[in-house]
């Protein structure tokens, strides 16, 4: 099974509310478990983002969809300066974000860097894998959107970059 494809599944499972899912091809298996206590720690690490908009979520919400609020609040912010030529790079799967590859070497970019398609821009840790995430575009790093050793959502917003 390619990776692509345990992406895809692991976002069909984030979409549903399947708890478990496994799957068996040849000599390879692969099972994968929805946590729940996962969507709780999201919410307190997002409280600041929601504090600013009380009135607009109702109290009869359920959590999956007060999970996904939060994650409009930052994509609409970061396309709120003057230049909206600007490109949104986005996390493509949920993890640990990190800058740099180990807590004692540089960061891989930082604001003002020009970066081309194919540069490694960060790792996002996805059950105990690190995973080097690459550039689909060329151009300048104009803003770093997530905080070093934080938690990271499919889909956030991770830096914004000014195309070359």
């Amino acid at each position: 099974m390619e990776f692509k494809q345990i992406q895809e599944l692991i976002k069909a499972i984030n979409k549903s509310n399947i708890s478990e899912l496994s799957v068996e091809e040849g000599d390879f298996k692969i099972t994968i478990k929805q946590a729940q206590v996962a969507e709780s720690q999201f919410i307190a690490v997002q409280a600041p983002a929601m504090q600013a908009m009380p009135q607009m979520m109702p109290h009869t919400m359920p959590a999956q969809q007060a999970v996904a609020a939060p994650q409009a609040t930052p994509a609409q912010t970061p396309s709120a300066p003057a230049n909206d030529k600007l490109i949104t790079i986005k996390s493509p799967m949920i993890g640990t974000f990190y800058r740099s590859p180990s807590p004692d070497k540089p960061v891989f970019v930082n604001v003002g860097d020009e970066i081309k398609q194919g540069d490694v821009l960060c790792i996002v840790e996805a059950m105990k894998l690190f995973n080097e995430i690459e550039s689909e575009v060329s151009g300048k790093i104009v803003k770093v959107l997530v905080d070093d050793a934080s938690p990271i959502e499919y889909d956030q917003p991770m830096f914004l970059v000014e195309p070359a």
